[in-house]
């Protein structure tokens, strides 16, 4: 016996005709009538009287009908459960290009944590392209990254903005660029600089701001979080949007610190993305929830504190 079979019987009861319960289950007739006749063969009984203008419910259809129904009932919530604990108990991955994450990613994960313990969160260091290619897999549900406000985004992807703020200079407190307000491009030539590695939007933005020239000594890292910690060594100056600074542990510190590019007000974004086809688990959709939500509270204690 399969539900298919009990599914069918249900279906002919509700429309009374194998002609309108085939077109509404999308089979054929002959389909249909051979699939409910196996079902009698097993159960000995007749469940339907077939004639010419249609069929109908036999008397011990009738009978059996109800028991059919509370069936269906009993595997609908069976499927339900199933689907229920899966949305809630299974693991979210998140990918970032590690901007940001001190005041959003960990504050957000950890309320989520608090709302959903059966869930684990798997957070992932990555570059653009391979976030973007794991979220159209599937092998990541969620992705932090940074963009220019002026880039073109992926149309297979939805794109949702958190923080906006602009590329600063991130500087250790008893470097002399500290003394400055704001530094110049030519005055970056001067220090050590730490840079970003190709496939993150800060390499690809200090590469304009150059154009070509070199500084006399430079390091290369992956992420921010690598960079902000290579600056409080004293390895020299990096470039990051302000976003991943402010109110870092290393800034509240004292041990690192920045100040704003002169003559330069590229707005840069994070943002979060995830894939626009199918259908979001409901802890991915909860978190995703989460992450637009403690932003949009750290824009706007932003922009009241510039108030």
């Amino acid at each position: 016996m399969r539900t298919e079979q009990l599914e069918y019987v249900t279906a002919i009861a509700r429309f009374g005709s194998f002609r309108s319960a085939a077109e509404h289950l999308h089979i054929s007739q002959p389909a249909l009538s051979e699939t409910v006749r196996n079902l009698e063969r097993e159960l000995g009984v007749d469940l339907l009287d077939r004639h010419r203008s249609g069929a109908r419910v036999s008397a011990e259809g009738r009978e059996l009908l109800p028991r059919i129904v509370n069936v269906l009932d009993a595997v609908d919530g069976l499927r339900r459960a199933a689907d229920e604990h899966h949305q809630t108990s299974r693991m979210v991955r998140v990918g970032t290009v590690n901007a940001g994450t001190v005041r959003l990613l960990t504050p957000t994960i950890r309320a989520f944590r608090e709302t959903h313990p059966s869930t684990q969160v798997e957070v992932v260091g990555a570059q653009e392209a391979h976030i973007h290619r794991a979220l159209q897999e599937g092998s990541f549900d969620l992705g932090l990254l940074t963009c220019l406000s002026n880039d073109d985004m992926p149309p297979e992807l939805e794109t949702t903005r958190l923080l906006s703020g602009h590329a600063v200079v991130c500087i250790r407190p008893d470097s002399r660029l500290a003394q400055l307000d704001a530094i110049a491009v030519e005055e970056l030539l001067s220090v050590p600089l730490i840079v970003m590695r190709a496939g993150y939007l800060m390499h690809r933005l200090l590469h304009r701001l150059l154009a070509g020239r070199t500084p006399p000594v430079s390091y290369s890292t992956d992420g921010g979080e690598m960079g902000k910690l290579m600056v409080a060594e004293g390895l020299g100056a990096t470039l990051l949007p302000d976003f991943s600074l402010i109110g870092d542990p290393l800034e509240r510190g004292g041990q690192i610190t920045w100040r704003p590019l002169r003559d330069d007000d590229t707005e840069v974004w994070l943002v979060i993305r995830r894939r626009r086809s199918g259908s979001h688990p409901l802890a991915t959709r909860n978190l995703h929830a989460m992450f637009v939500a403690r932003a949009h509270a750290l824009e706007l204690a932003r922009t009241g504190a510039i108030r």
